[in-house]
């Protein structure tokens, strides 16, 4: 019997559900695929100073993880298709002031754009635990890179294409796909999500749910993960592009190698099947620790920058590998109570990374050039596959009580 609480786009099948997950996140890739190459080249032809970029990021970095973690707390007072509709248009007004320019305006655009992103994504990452099953995460995480993977594809090269063309183009096109964005998520009619159990008591402040999440120690190393990994894309995104500028490589170098390693997304369902048969401990060790020493490697052959721009497009394989599977310890172990709470505490290994990166990078760049930044980004993802290596071996494996045979977990 269909249950008629739901919304009317998700009364149907459980793949129903996640291709109209799916759906907005590709579309949401369509704004910030555009903006990934485009905002870092922007930024430090205003600055005109890797260190200056670096610092702007950790500032702004800083005011989006607070934005993040008060998400759940505006959804409170403001219905989550209210909030989500708010980040949508964050995109909007990011693209005007982006076209305005200015060493004062395009700071606020990268603000703007940044904050839109993470509230966006708390309140995707929310409906998707309200109505896909636990089961269904891996699925549901792979089918979105699926329907991202055009975008991220063609969005880089095409973002810095049509910045050379005319430089406020590219943002009155991630400003046209922002409406789109808008448009079909109220076509969806995904209303406010679940309520699990009406509220008793007031609802817990930011602190309290850390709290929470701190106590629950699954919860922190796959957030962990998420963070280190989401540090290897900011390294990958914003200083392989200034580390070729610095090499004499040209400013499309670090757009073109964007979009190729993007077009993995495509893979995402073969390396999900990949994940299925090999565990998800494995699977998340060995790509941290291949990651790792290829990030370590390319820092080292700085010196010749074609065969390092070489090893850090292979290092991006491994981070696409762990976008698929990456998050799945986190979204996991949540609680179904916890899942609003939870889904901003995930959501915030966006700005944390987009802290901890700069800031690292600023403190690497006073003693070291910018290749140095890819020597820490390797010793931060070798970390992060000794973590992984105390992961419960049969972690996403059917269980027993699912009527299904466990497959004996590879090694």
């Amino acid at each position: 019997m269909i249950n008629r609480n739901l919304p009317l786009a998700l009364k149907h099948s459980p793949a129903s559900r996640a291709r109209g997950f799916a759906l907005l996140a590709g579309l949401d890739a369509c704004v910030r695929g555009m903006l990934i190459s485009v905002m870092p080249l922007v930024v430090y032809r205003a600055l005109d100073d890797a260190a200056l970029v670096s610092q702007l990021y950790f500032v702004v970095g800083v005011f989006s993880l607070v934005a993040g973690l008060l998400v759940p707390s505006l959804t409170r007072i403001i219905p989550r298709r209210w909030t989500y509709t708010l980040g949508t248009l964050l995109y909007v007004a990011g693209s005007g002031l982006a076209i305005a320019g200015g060493p004062v305006l395009i700071p606020a655009a990268l603000l703007s754009f940044t904050v839109g992103t993470v509230t966006i994504f708390v309140c995707l990452n929310a409906y998707v635990l309200d109505y896909v099953a636990r089961a269904d995460l891996g699925h549901s995480q792979s089918l979105q890179m699926v329907y991202a993977a055009a975008a991220w594809t063609a969005g880089p090269v095409l973002g810095v294409w049509l910045l050379e063309v005319w430089p406020p183009l590219p943002f009155l096109a991630a400003g046209a796909a922002a409406v789109i964005l808008l448009g079909t998520f109220w076509s969806l009619r995904l209303g406010n999500g679940k309520e699990i159990q009406r509220a008793r008591a007031p609802a817990p402040n930011p602190l309290a749910y850390l709290g929470r999440f701190m106590a629950q120690p699954r919860l922190v190393a796959g957030w962990l993960f998420a963070v280190i990994r989401s540090c290897g894309w900011w390294v990958y995104v914003v200083y392989v592009p200034i580390f070729c500028i610095e090499a004499g490589l040209g400013d499309k170098v670090g757009g073109t190698v964007l979009s190729a390693t993007n077009a993995l997304l495509f893979a995402a369902p073969l390396m999900l099947v990949w994940v299925n048969r090999a565990t998800v401990r494995v699977t998340v060790r060995g790509a941290f620790a291949a990651g790792g020493a290829l990030f370590v490697a390319a820092a080292l052959a700085a010196p010749w920058p074609w065969v390092a721009v070489a090893l850090i497009v292979l290092a991006s394989v491994t981070l696409v590998l762990l976008d698929v599977a990456g998050g799945l310890p986190f979204l996991m172990a949540v609680k179904p109570s916890e899942r609003t709470e939870m889904a901003a505490v995930y959501s915030s290994f966006r700005d944390v990374s987009g802290i901890v990166t700069p800031g690292v990078a600023w403190l690497v760049l006073l003693v070291a050039p910018v290749a140095g930044i890819f020597a820490a980004g390797g010793a931060a993802m070798l970390a992060a596959a000794a973590v992984a290596q105390r992961l419960h071996p049969r972690l996403g494996v059917p269980r027993p009580s699912h009527g299904r045979e466990l497959p004996v977990a590879a090694e």
